[in-house]
């Protein structure tokens, strides 16, 4: 917190020494040198003499460890000012182009992961404003990002629209740091039913012909992280979320005195029946507000112990589930004011996974599709941090009741091409099948195993345990407790584990029958232990062993 207010502090105020230069904007990007071995200054960039965002960085006017950039496209033609907390020579070293430094092998880096979502500069955490716009055909990821450097800070509303949800498009910062904070972490709504009053109507001519269609508001919520408080925000973008335009009435929620805490944030909007609903994290629990007009909310009730990024959503018909951050969960009923647990908290989610949220408004039939961020570290690189596979979401009922399982969604499939497919094999057998995709790092490996009570089962690479799991003391990967068989009331002497394991560079996302349990986290890249993909394990025998390599 300490480190939070004095970037507040640096940004509020520039000495009046400050170093400063105007630009007459000519092309796409303003590319800044950074080097982590110097210290932060702030800096605001004014078009115009009105400012339009404020941030601190590590700018060098030595040899720079990477370079990031900024697209000031939009202000093409105006004047932009810099005005930077900082060493002048430094300052002289940020330029404009039409290219950034390292573009032509950008998503070729060394542990660039190939098929998880990374942002092509600087830090990303969690994902932000899921939601599918029927309109365009397209759905819109926005993320936690930190344009400026690989570590956290600044938080703006990074942005990348897909078609598929596996191939993605990064648009330029959606959302950018104010005077009433930093960006962090929301929600987003399009508002086809115009409940705030924001679309454009339809356009047309003499005849009444349509010769434009209604322009639909994107609403977004989120919440502005300041010093002395955290209060909820919204802005709407009349053009698919390519620019935003932040309400003037904001904050929408100012919950602050109420909860005498500082933290209250990351509401998650969703509608029921004829009003809609905002989940917010306040304090010790989720708090769960109504509306009307998406503008003025109202607090209904309360729910303690869940921590952060609240998710509220049905999976099934009267089937509702609840979550936090850290990946614990409720199955539930939510009459649309009060959610009532039908289940203690649980889990099917954990290692590097954090802050999932599911897609709002998904085409009708769907089921819920959920992505998280994914808590990885990239060595020597200048992005950090990325997006798990998106997964579908389903109740099942178990002898331990009813469970939410997760799985990547089907059209994962095409990414990869089978080049191995057998049954029935001994430890040996399968390992000596395994040999030729050592080196590999960008790979799908699908098994059923075979276990007995004396058995332990792992699937290692370069002598890391990407699987691993204790049939004694039920323990998955070394920490999790997971009894197998989760339809049987007890394991059996001919208990199976089912394993589909996805590797990609520095990201090891493994996920256990069927998904009742996933788990993701960094594998270690510079390892250099000689054994390629080998399993291990006592009385260990591989029913089914899949290999799959990435298309492209």
């Amino acid at each position: 917190m300490k480190n939070l207010l004095l970037v507040f502090l640096l940004l509020a105020a520039m000495p009046a020494e400050a170093a400063e230069v105007k630009v007459k904007v000519t092309s796409r990007y303003l590319n800044f040198p950074v080097s982590q071995r110097v210290d932060r200054h702030a800096m605001r960039l004014a078009v115009d003499g009105k400012e339009q965002c404020r941030f601190v960085v590590r700018l060098t006017a030595g040899a720079p460890d990477y370079w990031v950039f900024q697209d000031v496209s939009e202000y093409k033609g105006l004047t932009l000012t810099l005005t930077f907390d900082g060493p002048e020579d430094a300052l002289a070293k940020v330029y404009q182009d039409d290219t950034y430094p390292g573009e032509e092998t950008i998503y070729e880096e060394t542990y660039r992961p190939q098929y998880h979502f990374t942002t092509r500069r600087g830090w990303i955490n969690d994902p932000n404003g899921l939601v599918y716009d029927r309109s365009r055909e397209e759905y819109h990821l926005f993320y936690q990002h930190n344009p400026f450097e690989r570590d956290w800070e600044n938080m703006h509303w990074g942005h990348a629209v897909s078609k598929d949800l596996l191939h993605w498009q990064e648009l330029p910062d959606a959302l950018h740091p104010d005077t009433i904070g930093t960006i962090f972490s929301g929600s987003a709504w399009m508002d086809y039913d115009n409940a705030a009053g924001f679309n454009i109507p339809a356009h047309k001519d003499k005849r009444g012909r349509i010769i434009r269609p209604e322009q639909v508001a994107m609403i977004v919520y989120y919440t502005a992280d300041h010093p002395s408080s955290q209060r909820q925000c919204m802005a709407y973008s009349l053009d698919g979320g390519r620019t935003f335009t932040k309400y003037e009435g904001n904050p929408v929620i100012d919950s602050h005195e109420r909860w005498k805490s500082h933290d209250t944030r990351d509401p998650k909007i969703f509608k029921y029946g004829d009003h809609y609903v905002l989940v917010l994290n306040e304090r010790d629990g989720h708090t769960i507000y109504n509306s009307t007009d998406l503008k003025h909310w109202t607090p209904m009730s309360h729910i303690e112990s869940f921590w952060e990024c609240p998710e509220l959503f049905e999976c099934s018909p009267g089937q509702w589930v609840l979550w936090g951050a850290s990946g614990t969960y409720m199955i539930g009923h939510f009459d649309g004011y009060t959610f009532t647990p039908a289940t203690p908290k649980l889990m099917n989610l954990n290692g590097s996974a954090y802050a999932a949220q599911c897609f709002n408004q998904l085409p009708e039939g769907s089921q819920p599709i959920k992505m998280a961020w994914g808590r990885i570290s990239f060595p020597d690189m200048s992005f950090n941090g990325c997006m798990l596979l998106p997964q579908t979401q389903e109740i099942k009922e178990t002898s331990q009741g009813p469970r939410l399982y997760s799985y990547p969604i089907p059209e994962t499939e095409q990414l990869f091409s089978k080049v191995l497919d057998r049954t029935d094999l001994s430890q040996q057998e399968a390992n000596t099948l395994l040999k030729p995709f050592d080196g590999n790092d960008v790979l799908r490996i699908k098994a059923t195993l075979h276990l007995t009570y004396a058995t332990d089962a792992s699937l290692r690479y370069r002598g890391q345990k990407l699987f691993d799991y204790d049939l004694n003391g039920n323990r998955l990967q070394g920490e999790f407790y997971y009894p197998l068989s989760p339809n049987n009331q007890q394991p059996t002497a001919t208990t199976d584990i089912t394993l589909d394991l996805y590797v990609d560079r520095a990201i090891v996302e493994g996920y256990v029958d069927d998904g009742a349990f996933s788990y993701s986290f960094q594998r270690d890249v510079k390892r250099s232990d000689a054994e390629g993909y080998a399993f291990h394990g006592n009385q260990l025998q591989i029913k089914h062993l899949e290999v799959y390599t990435l298309k492209r």
